[in-house]
Protein backbone atom coordinates (compact mmCIF):
# COMPACT_ATOMS: atom_id res chain seq x y z
CA UNK A 1 0.00 0.00 0.00
CA UNK A 2 2.87 2.54 0.54
CA UNK A 3 2.24 3.48 -3.11
CA UNK A 4 -0.95 4.79 -2.52
CA UNK A 5 0.56 7.83 -0.04
CA UNK A 6 2.15 8.24 -4.05
CA UNK A 7 -0.85 7.98 -5.59
CA UNK A 8 -2.83 10.46 -3.31
CA UNK A 9 0.51 13.26 -3.88
CA UNK A 10 -0.18 12.96 -7.21
CA UNK A 11 -3.87 13.63 -7.09
CA UNK A 12 -2.55 16.91 -5.20
CA UNK A 13 -0.86 17.65 -7.78
CA UNK A 14 -2.70 17.14 -10.64
CA UNK A 15 -5.72 19.17 -8.74
CA UNK A 16 -7.80 17.55 -6.20
CA UNK A 17 -8.49 18.97 -3.36
CA UNK A 18 -7.08 17.33 -0.08
CA UNK A 19 -10.10 15.47 0.81
CA UNK A 20 -10.86 14.40 -2.99
CA UNK A 21 -6.67 13.62 -3.71
CA UNK A 22 -7.11 11.21 -0.57
CA UNK A 23 -10.52 9.27 -1.13
CA UNK A 24 -10.48 8.72 -4.30
CA UNK A 25 -7.12 7.49 -3.61
CA UNK A 26 -8.93 4.56 -1.67
CA UNK A 27 -11.54 4.43 -3.46
CA UNK A 28 -11.79 1.09 -4.94
CA UNK A 29 -11.09 -0.55 -1.17
CA UNK A 30 -14.57 1.46 -0.17
CA UNK A 31 -16.51 0.36 -2.78
CA UNK A 32 -16.94 2.86 -4.76
CA UNK A 33 -16.00 4.74 -8.23
CA UNK A 34 -13.47 7.62 -8.30
CA UNK A 35 -16.16 9.94 -9.49
CA UNK A 36 -18.46 9.26 -6.47
CA UNK A 37 -15.67 9.82 -3.86
CA UNK A 38 -14.51 13.08 -5.73
CA UNK A 39 -18.55 13.98 -5.77
CA UNK A 40 -18.50 13.78 -1.99
CA UNK A 41 -15.36 15.65 -1.12
CA UNK A 42 -15.39 18.00 -3.32
CA UNK A 43 -16.70 20.51 -0.84
CA UNK A 44 -14.52 19.87 1.79
CA UNK A 45 -11.66 21.52 -0.07
CA UNK A 46 -10.00 24.32 1.72
CA UNK A 47 -11.24 23.58 5.27
CA UNK A 48 -14.51 22.80 4.51
CA UNK A 49 -16.34 24.89 1.81
CA UNK A 50 -13.22 27.18 1.24
CA UNK A 51 -13.79 28.58 4.69
CA UNK A 52 -10.55 27.37 5.98
CA UNK A 53 -12.11 27.10 9.92
CA UNK A 54 -12.79 23.67 9.93
CA UNK A 55 -10.50 20.46 9.99
CA UNK A 56 -8.13 19.87 7.30
CA UNK A 57 -9.64 18.21 4.31
CA UNK A 58 -7.38 15.84 4.01
CA UNK A 59 -8.05 14.52 7.09
CA UNK A 60 -11.67 14.40 6.13
CA UNK A 61 -11.41 12.59 3.39
CA UNK A 62 -9.34 9.45 5.15
CA UNK A 63 -11.81 9.54 8.14
CA UNK A 64 -15.01 9.61 5.74
CA UNK A 65 -12.87 6.59 2.94
CA UNK A 66 -12.72 4.70 6.35
CA UNK A 67 -15.64 4.38 7.31
CA UNK A 68 -16.99 3.21 4.52
CA UNK A 69 -14.39 0.91 4.24
CA UNK A 70 -15.13 -0.16 8.05
CA UNK A 71 -18.76 0.02 8.09
CA UNK A 72 -18.51 -0.72 11.68
CA UNK A 73 -19.19 2.30 13.37
CA UNK A 74 -17.55 1.96 16.82
CA UNK A 75 -14.22 0.60 15.19
CA UNK A 76 -14.52 3.55 12.66
CA UNK A 77 -14.76 6.01 15.49
CA UNK A 78 -11.88 4.60 17.54
CA UNK A 79 -9.81 4.32 14.27
CA UNK A 80 -10.50 8.22 13.62
CA UNK A 81 -9.74 9.17 16.98
CA UNK A 82 -6.02 7.50 16.53
CA UNK A 83 -5.60 9.23 13.16
CA UNK A 84 -6.76 12.70 14.98
CA UNK A 85 -4.52 12.48 17.58
CA UNK A 86 -1.66 11.60 15.56
CA UNK A 87 -2.41 13.77 12.96
CA UNK A 88 -2.30 16.92 15.64
CA UNK A 89 0.36 15.19 17.47
CA UNK A 90 2.61 15.37 14.21
CA UNK A 91 1.22 18.83 12.93
CA UNK A 92 0.52 21.17 16.08
CA UNK A 93 -3.65 21.26 15.09
CA UNK A 94 -6.10 19.94 12.69
CA UNK A 95 -7.86 22.83 11.87
CA UNK A 96 -6.52 24.33 7.63
CA UNK A 97 -6.65 27.95 8.61
CA UNK A 98 -4.14 27.01 11.85
CA UNK A 99 -1.89 24.51 9.57
CA UNK A 100 -1.61 27.18 7.06
CA UNK A 101 -1.01 29.70 9.52
CA UNK A 102 -3.42 32.14 8.09
CA UNK A 103 -3.56 33.95 12.05
CA UNK A 104 0.25 33.87 13.01
CA UNK A 105 2.07 33.93 10.01
CA UNK A 106 3.68 30.23 10.72
CA UNK A 107 2.83 27.49 8.20
CA UNK A 108 2.79 24.26 10.09
CA UNK A 109 2.31 22.21 7.29
CA UNK A 110 1.40 21.88 3.44
CA UNK A 111 -1.28 20.87 2.17
CA UNK A 112 0.99 18.51 -0.01
CA UNK A 113 1.99 17.14 3.48
CA UNK A 114 -1.23 16.71 5.28
CA UNK A 115 -2.45 14.68 2.06
CA UNK A 116 0.84 12.70 2.53
CA UNK A 117 0.02 12.42 6.79
CA UNK A 118 -4.03 11.52 6.15
CA UNK A 119 -3.24 9.06 3.86
CA UNK A 120 -0.07 7.74 5.50
CA UNK A 121 -2.19 7.53 8.93
CA UNK A 122 -5.31 5.89 6.70
CA UNK A 123 -3.23 3.03 5.70
CA UNK A 124 -1.93 2.24 8.89
CA UNK A 125 -5.46 2.11 10.20
CA UNK A 126 -6.34 -0.04 7.26
CA UNK A 127 -3.50 -2.70 8.21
Amino acid sequence: MKTRVQDAEKRKMCGYNCAQAVACTYCDLAGIDEDTARNLTQGFAVGMGGSMEATCGALIGAVNTLGLINKNPQKTMQSARKMIDKFKSQNGTVICRELKGVDDGIVKRECIDCVKDAAALLENELK
